[in-house]
């Protein structure tokens, strides 16, 4: 089972040139950030406030696409993900072409972790309305595939609409980049997992032994095999016991939090963790 972090990298803490160096060099398998294009005044509080995360991060994180082409730079090895990336709030094509070109660049290093998004505010400032965001994300994900895959891409939906179209590059990883999607266990989010992502990102990973096999089971009926199933827990706060308990469940990957702060913070968190590599 692998081991990644993630961190609610900030213009006020440690760089990601430093992190991402820093994580490959500790022996980690990927580097996870994560997304808020902005925080309105407005705005509904997270739904939690985890150990290590302020609500000043959401107001000041940077561009994760942005920060892992940086990281992509001055690593070899090192897995490069969101978690999560709020697809529904950016333009489908431009977003496909971003992804594609850090996949290609990185030598096929980059994971899409999706979010629907909470932040309802967030979500109608970018045009979406928050009832329907699922089916955005659903959509904006089949037409991202179909750019990815196809040398004359086009996709039709309610949402979104692709006449034949050529785009270059194409992301390595074919036919999509690995994708998971992130959210509380539930039918509707299995479907979704099932229908067009290769697994689930879990935060936390509370309840994963009475989840999975109603996500399996959700593969079957998609006509997949549920054992091409990743099961990523996000935002784990490491201990041996928990580790090995992911492990038994036939998790993939497991990604523990790293709070925010100072550089010399930030590693010396790094060091620690790094005992469970």
């Amino acid at each position: 089972m692998r081991l990644g972090v993630t961190v609610f990298l900030t213009d006020q803490g440690i760089d990601p040139v430093t992190l991402a160096t820093a994580v490959e060099e500790r022996g980690f398998h990927a580097l996870y950030l994560p997304e808020h294009t902005h925080l309105p005044v407005r705005h509904a509080l997270p739904p939690s406030l985890v150990e290590g995360v302020d609500i000043e991060h959401y107001r000041r994180s940077l561009d994760p696409l942005v920060a892992l082409s940086m990281a992509a730079a001055v690593t070899t090895r090192l897995g490069l993900g969101t978690g999560v990336l709020l697809v529904a709030q950016h333009d489908v094509i431009g977003l496909a072409k971003q992804i594609a070109t850090l996949d290609r660049a990185s030598g096929g290093r980059f994971t899409l972790g999706v979010g629907f998004g909470w932040n309802r505010e967030e979500l109608e400032d970018h045009g979406v309305e928050f009832p329907r965001r699922r089916e955005v994300v659903a959509e904006k994900l089949r037409c991202m595939q179909a750019l990815w895959s196809q040398d004359e891409a086009s996709y039709e939906g309610e949402f979104v609409s692709l006449q034949p179209a050529y785009a270059w590059p194409k992301p390595v990883q074919q036919p999509r980049v690995r994708t998971l999607i992130g959210g509380g266990a539930g039918p509707k989010l299995f479907e979704a997992i099932a229908a067009d992502a290769d697994g689930w990102m879990p935060i936390g990973g509370a309840g994963l032994s009475a989840a999975l096999p109603e996500l399996r089971a959700a593969f079957e009926r998609a006509g997949r095999d549920p054992a091409t199933l990743d099961v990523v827990p996000f935002g784990t706060i490491a201990d041996e016991g928990k580790l090995a308990h992911y492990e038994s469940l036939g998790c993939s990957e497991v990604v523990l939090r790293v709070p925010m702060g100072p550089a010399d913070d930030v590693l010396r968190a790094l060091d620690e963790l790094a005992r469970f590599t």
